[in-house]
């Protein structure tokens, strides 16, 4: 766990569903929310409080899936990114077949007011310290040939093409890596 007088970096507990729904839910409503998110805004607020209670139990508590949130001085989440663990032979969330243990950032947003203060190389860190203790020597991540903004973010934390690129409904996308 990160901590500084104004910002918190942390592991997502399982009675925050709220804050977890409330979170993603601003995360679809983000203008890059189309290229960015697999799901849209309507689908995430439809669904029932159970699935969001689910969801954030099995984020705060599971070897295998991992939530860390960015939490202001007022106790807001200001950013947030899931880690799932892919196992050599399994098939990944998108579909494609897993080569290497890795762990896969899903979920990535920072709220625009908190952009561009560190927050998302923390939550990163947050995983990253997380995946390490879970045995796992890479990071990957997807992101849409057309959000610039984000490539270069991650860019930025060290994440480097791979060469993967493949195509979803949104559109193309890329793989990013890093080590662990």
């Amino acid at each position: 766990m990160t901590t500084t007088p104004s910002l918190t970096v942390r592991r997502a507990r399982a009675e925050e569903w709220r804050e977890t729904r409330e979170l993603r839910l601003a995360a679809l409503r983000d203008p890059a929310a189309p290229v960015a998110f697999l799901e849209t805004h309507d689908v995430a607020e439809a669904r029932p409080d159970e699935f969001w209670q689910q969801r954030a139990t099995t984020a705060a508590t599971s070897d295998a899936v991992c939530a860390f949130v960015a939490v202001d001085a007022d106790g807001r989440w200001v950013g947030a990114t899931t880690g799932l663990i892919e196992e050599p032979g399994a098939t990944d969330v998108l579909g494609g077949p897993v080569e290497q243990r890795q762990v896969h950032l899903v979920g990535v947003f920072v709220r625009p007011e908190a952009r561009g203060a560190g927050v998302l190389g923390r939550l990163f860190d947050g995983v990253q310290e997380w995946a390490r203790g879970q045995g796992v020597e890479r990071v990957r991540l997807c992101v849409h040939v057309d959000n610039p903004r984000a490539q270069a973010a991650y860019r930025k934390l060290g994440f480097a093409p791979s060469g993967v690129r493949f195509t979803l409904e949104q559109g193309e996308e890329l793989e990013m890596v890093r080590a662990v």
